[in-house]
């Protein structure tokens, strides 16, 4: 029986959904003007199944289309986005251009350093009539003076607190809910997403090599940047998570404009929430993993993986696949990241391969899986992303992304130290003790 995930905190069985899953089932895909014939889709599936291996696509496809109430989206133009600079100049550049509304949601926002400086221009855009919407999370943002939301909110721009902490505002059972997504959506035609908040943390590129300290280094993360009709899917997640909060009225814009090609990239945007029943980012994630057949390339920030996602990690190396995780040296968070090393062992002994990033914190979530599906979000692989928070994932399906994120993750790889099985028997006792009270905490963090 599946779990409910808004009901329990438990993942459910990803079996059941498997074996239920129908064969060669017709798979629905949206493009500019609405549902693409069934010849159009036929087409642009059997290009996906040239450039990467038909097995993983067609029985993912099978799963998905039986689990996804809407469909793949063509049509749209993606851009990856490395870093926090390369991130804002293109988010600003975006705003900058806004002639109807600017939607932002977002876990952190920083009122120093790049948070004055968007504060600025979103006052700018609403001075010249378009619509600012800003949504950011209580306890993500609990560092940042009220008063800068309360002078934004003065000027006109509607500013909406995602389950505030305090008790004369907020639902206390709620607390645990977190929104740690990260969605800019401009005009309804740009939409971006990934792991970067808004935050001073970010002013610095990874590229530049710096002494290894939480103070002094970098970050490393990822974005992306969507035009093209899948914008539609983050807006909608956008007006959802704003109704349910209660938010101030959004005002009548033009949310939802005309469609429009802008490529010939193949998307979906997948949102979960502790509300839904199931969990569509830990099913199409752990589908990617368990149908791949040549490589599982995973590049992430906040690593404690359930039962389920262990399993298939294991299964897929020990199948032939190439497992290769790119995880942190080092993190913002002592408990998890000693909870995620407490797996090395079972994983390096079944033969995945661990790297772990020097020169930079790692705070990206992406993985690319047989050169063909590739996904960048805010999720990250543990009980929190899973249960707890509410999280959007990009999917995108072809080779030439998938590239893309191939080259990054050869660079991660570069920059960071391979973890060797008979070396990490050998830690110290102190590292497997704290290793193993992190543990104990794994369904919390």
């Amino acid at each position: 029986m599946i779990s409910s995930l808004a009901g329990c905190a438990s993942l459910l069985d990803i079996t059941e959904l498997r074996r239920d899953a129908p064969e060669n089932a017709a798979l629905k895909i949206v493009g500019e003007d609405g549902l693409l014939s069934r010849g159009k889709s036929d087409s642009l599936l059997r290009k996906l199944r040239q450039e990467g291996k038909p097995d993983l696509l067609d029985r993912h496809f099978s799963l998905m289309q039986s689990m996804h109430s809407q469909p793949l989206v063509a049509d749209n133009s993606a851009r990856l986005l490395v870093d926090g600079a390369a991130t804002y100049r293109a988010m600003f550049d975006a705003i900058a251009a806004a002639e109807d509304h600017v939607n932002l949601e977002t876990y952190i926002f920083d009122e120093e350093g790049v948070g004055e400086a968007l504060g600025t221009l979103l006052l700018k855009k609403k001075a010249q009539g378009v619509t600012v919407n800003l949504m950011y999370d209580s306890v993500g943002s609990l560092a940042t003076d009220q008063d800068f939301f309360q002078q934004l909110q003065q000027r006109g721009i509607n500013v909406c607190e995602f389950n505030p902490v305090n008790p004369l505002r907020g639902r206390m059972f709620a607390l645990n809910h977190r929104d740690h997504r990260k969605i800019l959506i401009v005009d309804g035609r740009i939409g971006f997403t990934g792991g970067i908040n808004i935050s001073s943390v970010y002013s610095r590129s990874s590229a530049i090599r710096k002494k290894r300290s939480k103070n002094a280094a970098p970050w490393r993360d990822s974005h992306i940047e969507l035009r093209g009709p899948v914008v539609r899917d983050f807006q909608k997640l956008f007006i959802d998570s704003w109704r349910h909060q209660h938010c101030p009225a959004l005002g009548e814009k033009n949310y939802f404009p005309a469609a429009q090609k802008q490529g010939d990239t193949l998307a979906r945007v997948i949102g979960s929430s502790p509300r839904d029943a199931i969990n569509l980012i830990y099913v199409e994630l752990l589908s990617a993993l368990m149908h791949a057949e040549r490589s599982i390339h995973m590049t992430m920030a906040y690593f404690i993986p359930d039962a389920q996602t262990v399993d298939a990690l294991k299964q897929a190396a020990g199948r032939g696949v190439e497992v290769r995780l790119v995880l942190p040296s080092f993190s913002d968070y002592a408990l998890t990241f000693h909870a995620g090393r407490s797996f090395y062992t079972e994983l390096l002994e079944a033969g995945v391969q661990i790297h772990e990033r020097n020169g930079a914190l790692l705070h990206a979530k992406t993985v690319v899986v047989d050169g063909v599906w590739s996904t960048v979000g805010s999720t990250n692989i543990d009980f929190r992303s899973f249960l707890y928070n509410d999280e959007v994932n990009v999917v995108i399906l072809g080779k030439t992304f998938a590239q893309q994120m191939e080259q990054l993750f050869d660079a991660d790889l570069a920059a960071a130290k391979p973890i060797d099985l008979n070396a990490w028997r050998q830690r110290s006792l102190g590292d497997k003790l704290k290793q193993g009270f992190a543990r104990m905490w794994r369904p919390w963090l």
